[in-house]
């Protein structure tokens, strides 16, 4: 660790603190040089898989997407935001299980339908209509005897 005072690269570590949540260590440290002291922390870095999209490129994964997504398609329904947080938090984790570089588009809307599907039948119904983009009555109604059975 370089200090910040005088940019000298050999510094010792004084003193180890693991933080209250167990989340980050604190560390004290002494300049050889210069014998001055500074603190760092260190966290560990945790990285969402890059989302590969139909047509091929690759962008960030957005968590306010996917709560977009939830949003629009329980519009008016009597599901409590908490119960949101929570799908959308099981999708996050399960991305991040995965421990890949990218995942696809594809496998997230599935993710959110499974979701929306212990949810609210007519919102998965509605995330499914835009989602598999539906042509016709027909495919609603296959749409509707999949979430009958699975529930």
């Amino acid at each position: 660790m370089k200090c910040p005072f005088c940019g000298c690269a050999d510094t010792q570590v004084v003193d180890s603190r693991v933080s209250e949540d167990g989340s980050s260590i604190r560390r004290r440290r002494r300049c050889t040089s210069c014998d001055k002291r500074f603190t760092t922390f260190e966290t560990a870095e945790v990285r969402m898989p890059q989302v590969v999209k139909t047509g091929g490129h690759r962008t960030e994964f957005d968590v306010e997407k996917v709560r977009t997504s939830f949003l629009r398609a329980l519009h008016k329904r009597p599901v409590s935001t908490p119960l949101v947080d929570d799908a959308i938090n099981r999708i996050s984790q399960r991305l991040l299980q995965l421990g890949e570089r990218e995942v696809s588009s594809r496998y997230i809307g599935e993710m959110v339908m499974n979701e929306l599907a212990k949810l609210d039948k007519v919102a998965y119904v509605r995330f499914a209509s835009v989602y598999k983009s539906f042509q016709d009555i027909s495919e609603f109604t296959d749409a509707i005897e999949e979430i009958q059975g699975k529930g």
